[in-house]
C-alpha cells in the first residue's frame, strides 16, 4: 500500500492556525555518534563496519487514517490509571524515567564504581546513537502528528514540536531496555514492562500513533542488540571479557510508586495547541499491582 500521508512541516495543530515554525533539533540527525557510523552515503553502520538494516516500515506504507482512529478511541476511553501513565512517562526528556532505573539497578547489585560509570556510559552513549537515528528519521519522513489529522483533539500532554515518526520515547526505551537486560539479564521481563509501558504511554498521551510506538520498539531493541553485540565483544589487556552480567536475581524496585516523579519537574503552561484539561481527582492507584491494558507491542529474542 502507498499512502499519501500528511507532511508535519505543512500542516497546523489543533487549535493553531498555521503549520509549526519552530522545529526542536532539526539537525540532530547528522551530530556525531558513539558506536555507529555513517558512511558517505549517509548510511548508518555498525560497530562492526557494517551497514544497518534498519527495521522499520516506511510511512509511505503506514494507513495513518486508520492509526487516527485507534488514537481518537483510545483518547475518548481512556482509564485513570492510563491518564496516569502517559503523564508519568511524558514528564520531562524521554531518557527522564530510566535514568533513575539505571541508578537502581547499579545500587541493588553492588555494582563496582569502575563498572557502574562503563554502564551508565553504555546506556547512554547507546541512547544517544539511537536519538540521533530517530531524528534523522523523523525529519526525512516528516510525518505528521495524530492532532494534525483531526484539528479537534485535545490531547492529554502538549504535543512535541518535531515529526511524529518513530516514537523516541519507544526507540530509546527499547534501547535501553537491551543494554540493561545485557548488564542485568534476570530483570529482563520487568524492564521489557517499563519499556513498552513507556511507548504505549504515548498513545495514551494522545501524541503518537500506535505504529510510532510500535516501530520505535522494534527500532530500539535492533540498535541495542547491535551495540551488545559490539560489548561482548569487548575485551580487557588479558584477553577477558570486559563484561560479567549479574546473573543473581534481586529483583530491584525500579517502578515509581502511584507515578510519582524521582525527579520533580514543572511542565510548561505556554502550549499552543489543544490540550485536555487534567483531573485532579484521579485516583492514586499504585503502579506495581496494574496491568497493562495493552498486548505487548513487539517481542524479541535476547539470548543471555
Amino acid at each position: 500500500m502507498d499512502n499519501n500521508y500528511l507532511r508535519w512541516s505543512e500542516v497546523a495543530y489543533a487549535g493553531e492556525s498555521t503549520p509549526p515554525t519552530n522545529p526542536v533539533t532539526p539537525s540532530a540527525g547528522g551530530w556525531s555518534l558513539a558506536y555507529l557510523k555513517r558512511d558517505k552515503d549517509g548510511d548508518f553502520i555498525g560497530p562492526n563496519g557494517l551497514k544497518l538494516r534498519l527495521p522499520i516500515t516506511h510511512p509511505d506504507h503506514i494507513d495513518f487514517d486508520k492509526e487516527l482512529k485507534i488514537v481518537q478511541r483510545t483518547l475518548r476511553n481512556l482509564t485513570p490509571i492510563q491518564k496516569k501513565i502517559g503523564t508519568f512517562y511524558g514528564t520531562g526528556v524521554p531518557t527522564k524515567q530510566w535514568t533513575p532505573v539505571i541508578d537502581r539497578l547499579i545500587d541493588s547489585y553492588g555494582v563496582s564504581p569502575v563498572h557502574a560509570a562503563r554502564i551508565i556510559a553504555t546506556v547512554q552513549a547507546a541512547v544517544n546513537d539511537t536519538m540521533i537515528v530517530v531524528w534523522d528519521l523523523k525529519y526525512k519522513w516528516d510525518a505528521a502528528r495524530p492532532n494534525q489529522y483531526d484539528h479537534k483533539m485535545k490531547t492529554i500532554l502538549c504535543t512535541p514540536r518535531f515529526p511524529t515518526y518513530p516514537s523516541g520515547h519507544a526507540s530509546m526505551s527499547g534501547c535501553s531496555e537491551i543494554i540493561l537486560s545485557y548488564f542485568f539479564p534476570k530483570e529482563e521481563y520487568k524492564l521489557q514492562k517499563f519499556s513498552e509501558e513507556d511507548a504505549v504511554s504515548r498513545l495514551y498521551a494522545g501524541v503518537h500513533f500506535p505504529i510510532d510506538n510500535n516501530e520505535g520498539l522494534k527500532l530500539g531493541r535492533y540498535i541495542g542488540n547491535v551495540i551488545v553485540n559490539h560489548l561482548k565483544s569487548q575485551r580487557n589487556k588479558d584477553g577477558k571479557p570486559i563484561d560479567t552480567p549479574y546473573r543473581e536475581y534481586r529483583d530491584t524496585n525500579f517502578f515509581a510508586e502511584n507515578f510519582k516523579q524521582f525527579i520533580p519537574y514543572d511542565f510548561p503552561d505556554d502550549c499552543s495547541s489543544l490540550v485536555e484539561k487534567q483531573d485532579n481527582a484521579v485516583p492514586r492507584t499504585s503502579h506495581k499491582n496494574h496491568k497493562l491494558s495493552k498486548p505487548r507491542l513487539y517481542t524479541k529474542n535476547f539470548s543471555k
